[in-house]
């Protein structure tokens, strides 16, 4: 078979010339698995795609899963990217045309049977390992050049890097490089504030709740539906309803601390769950997004806010609530039963809430509250993740439970199951991933929380103070 030409070099055609500098990457199948258009995310660069990371997409593109739906995406990406070449594809193909100007480099596929030997104890008939060898086989071809292999798998690029190899993560994924970072949906006010930063201020009441009009440099650090907050002696607790570069308005909250403001008897323990219940029970909120450790109470205010919208003031007509089904240990196998027989080991946390729930009514009796018990699960219905693709909720009180597996594109296919009338909920904790590939920057709950922040039918707050238990606070904070 004849040698192609030297990738990056003068003997490619003159429609697409490329730099000297650019960078070749070499995509491991994760990558491909976990971003069906990753080939389209490296500006400049080019990509190589070894034969056995197509034979490995080969072997998951059957199923109903999400990555075997990934693997046919991808080959539908590639089979696009191919057919679009004009001339014999180790020439390398022109990202430029079929990503729309989203990537200006070339798609090389491996062409050619590649010998280069591996260090001995290295077995070969294993795909990681022959991918390696493609890498070690463009670094010799192309030693002018940045060969660096982009794989999820740390084990991998653990590989690489002990063969002398340059290996690196794929970022393109991650909506932030520092979880700090990452919006808390709150701003605390300064003690002068009134007094040095806010001017021209206005303000009014409407219907037991006071609002402000100001002017200032914080107005341009503000987002609709941020909390602000001053401690203190005149303390305030407000949420930001209009803000631009030059003036902002606040609106004093409900305060759900006070038991007149209960919400299916239960009433706010900290601030930070005053704010969540104030979103919760916004009608003008359409998608909420919860975040905290485990015992700040996400659960149980959704459940709260959820039951006294469905079941007393009907804003809903019922609640549907989903997770994703990661086990924490060993999985368990097949369950039997029906979708939501099936679903319920996985909603252990709905049955702890609703105990808690149920117990708030100390008149009820046995008899009352077992009644009570009956009517709540009737009206709470429990879904799998596997079979949301294509439905529409209307009227809904949709609650997404553990969101921080969920990768964005799943995140995506969720939220927009969405109709008229449906409010959409998302409680997780982003220290405690279970999906593989997954980090902290690059979950699909991360994703939806830096995406939505300031839209004005969007809110979210991080809740930060445990109230499960002492022993529970305390081994949040110490383990």
């Amino acid at each position: 078979m004849p040698s192609p030409p030297a990738i990056g070099t003068a003997s490619q055609t003159a429609d697409a010339p490329v730099k000297p500098l650019v960078k070749l990457f070499v995509l491991d199948t994760n990558v491909l698995m976990h971003d069906p258009t990753s080939v389209y995310r490296f500006a400049e660069h080019d990509i190589f795609v070894p034969i056995m990371t197509l034979e490995e997409l080969d072997n998951h593109k059957k199923g109903l899963s999400e990555i075997a739906r990934n693997a046919r995406q991808v080959t539908r990406t590639l089979e696009e990217i191919v057919t679009s070449a004009n001339h014999a594809i180790d020439q390398g193909i022109s990202l430029s045309e079929p990503s729309r100007k989203l990537a200006s480099g070339r798609l090389f596929l491996q062409t050619e049977a590649i010998d280069d030997s591996l260090p001995a104890g290295l077995p070969t008939a294993k795909a990681d390992n022959q991918i390696l060898a493609v890498v070690i086989h463009l670094q010799h071809r192309h030693p002018q050049r940045q060969v660096i292999l982009v794989s999820k798998d740390i084990n991998m690029r653990i590989k690489a890097r002990a063969l002398g190899l340059q290996a690196q993560d794929y970022f393109n994924d991650k909506v932030l490089a520092d979880t700090d970072l990452l919006y808390t949906g709150m701003y605390e006010l300064v003690p002068d504030f009134w007094q040095r930063s806010a001017q021209e201020v206005e303000s009014w009441k409407k219907e037991g709740r006071t609002s402000y009009r100001f002017s200032g440099p914080l107005c341009a650090q503000l987002l609709v539906n941020m909390f602000v907050f001053q401690e203190g002696e005149r303390s305030l607790q407000a949420i930001v309803r209009a803000a631009s570069d030059a003036r902002a308005e606040i609106e004093t909250l409900i305060d759900h601390t006070h038991a007149k403001n209960s919400v299916w008897g239960i009433t706010a323990r900290n601030r930070e769950q005053n704010f969540a219940l104030n979103l919760l029970m916004n009608p003008e909120i359409d998608f909420v997004t919860l975040l905290g450790q485990a015992g700040t109470g996400k659960t149980l205010l959704t459940l709260a806010a959820g039951l006294t919208q469905v079941l007393e003031t009907r804003r809903y007509s019922e609640i549907i609530m989903t997770r994703v089904t990661v086990p924490v240990g060993e999985d368990i196998g097949f369950l039997p039963g029906t979708e939501e027989e099936k679903m319920g080991p996985w909603m252990g946390a709905l049955e702890d809430n609703l105990e808690v729930l149920n117990k708030n009514d100390q008149d009820a009796g046995d008899w009352g509250r077992a009644a009570t018990n009956d009517l709540l699960r009737h009206r709470i219905k429990i879904k799998s993740l596997n079979f949301m693709r294509g439905r529409t909720f209307l009227n809904r009180f949709l609650i997404i439970d553990e969101a921080q597996n969920l990768t964005p594109k799943q995140m995506k296919t969720l939220i927009t199951r969405a109709g008229p009338g449906t409010k959409v909920i998302c409680l997780g904790n982003i220290a405690q991933i279970d999906t593989p590939y997954l980090t902290e920057g690059s979950s699909g709950l991360t994703y939806v929380v830096d995406r939505f922040k300031g839209w004005k039918h969007a809110g979210h707050i991080t809740l930060q103070r445990g109230e499960r238990s002492r022993l529970a606070d305390h081994a949040a904070e110490v383990l």
